[in-house]
């Protein structure tokens, strides 16, 4: 309210209470009612800046959810995981009364070594149930062997946008049943290189193994293992991915070929944000006795960004 400075006892210097004799305090209603709207302008004002704020909000988080999403895409990105792929496949065997249900328990940690550097480690874990695998072999229950992958890769994509990594691979005979464990250790290198543009992710990763150590009695291990892969995630963090999982056994000169179609959503349950995805797979080639037809993958992610 305008008016003259007032004393510290609440009058002016004349001794009017308030500082502001009779006349002047009518006069002082004049004003009242631009200043009135000026508030409510104001206000509305206020109102405004807070829904372009929280609209602002919003879009960073969907766009968030969207990186997320684009980050698992990628094998190598600097982003703690725990994906839990469950996966089904039939007709094993001669008679193709075989099946296999099985989770491949994959933590993914990636560490800061340097200024430039991260190692990025990828570990699985499969915890299977098979039944007549072979066929009249019955049924087992059990962990499978481990497959340890440690890639060095650079913190920042080539000029060219190249991201890449190379590292060992190790294959450790953690089996708990003789049919679920092939009962050797086995050692190589793996590479993986990607390219992201906008919501498009391609590029392969490859592996191969060969023992050094295990039990004369068993087969040995020579298998070189190649994952070709191409995902597409929109703005909503929905990706749809298309990949292959083939490996080539140099001791049998046998292929296994599943091609794999994944449909994924990022979402938040409480405060912990997951990816859910479901997809099927056909064999479009397997050893004498493999997996044959369809088979069917879900999968759950759980997130830990920085």
């Amino acid at each position: 309210m305008p008016g003259n400075a007032t004393t510290n006892g609440g009058e002016d210097a004349a001794g009017h209470p308030g500082g502001l004799t009779p006349r002047e305090g009518m006069d002082s209603l004049k004003p009242s009612i631009p200043y009135a709207r000026s508030d409510k302008m104001k206000q509305t004002a206020l109102i405004l800046a807070a829904i372009l704020v929280l609209g602002g909000l919003s879009a960073a988080a969907e766009e968030s959810a969207e990186e997320l999403a684009k980050k698992l895409s990628n094998p190598i990105s600097s982003l703690v995981s725990l994906p839990l792929q469950f996966n089904y496949d039939q007709d094993f065997g001669v008679d193709d009364d075989g099946d296999k249900l099985f989770v491949n328990v994959q933590p993914v940690l990636p560490f800061s070594m340097t200024e430039n550097w991260n190692l990025i480690s990828r570990t699985i874990l499969p915890v299977i149930r098979q039944s007549d695998v072979p066929s009249g072999s019955g049924d087992e229950r059990g962990i499978g062997d481990i497959v340890q992958s440690l890639f060095f890769s650079p913190k920042q994509p080539t000029k060219g946008g190249l991201v890449w990594g190379v590292g060992p691979v190790l294959l450790f005979p953690t089996g708990s049943d003789d049919r679920l464990t092939g009962e050797k250790w086995g050692a190589g290198p793996t590479a993986v290189a990607l390219k992201q543009s906008g919501g498009l992710t391609y590029g392969g990763l490859v592996n191969h193994i060969e023992s050094f150590a295990g039990k004369d009695e068993r087969a040995d291990v020579s298998a070189t293992f190649m994952q070709p892969f191409l995902a597409l995630t929109t703005k909503k963090a929905w990706t749809y991915t298309l990949n292959s999982e083939s490996t080539y056994d140099w001791e049998t000169e046998e292929w296994s070929i599943p091609i794999n179609g994944l449909v994924s959503k990022l979402m938040t349950w409480g405060k912990q944000r997951v990816q859910l995805g479901a997809g099927l797979r056909y064999w479009a080639d397997a050893p004498d006795g493999g997996p044959e037809g369809l088979g069917a993958r879900v999968q759950l992610t759980l997130l830990y960004p920085k």
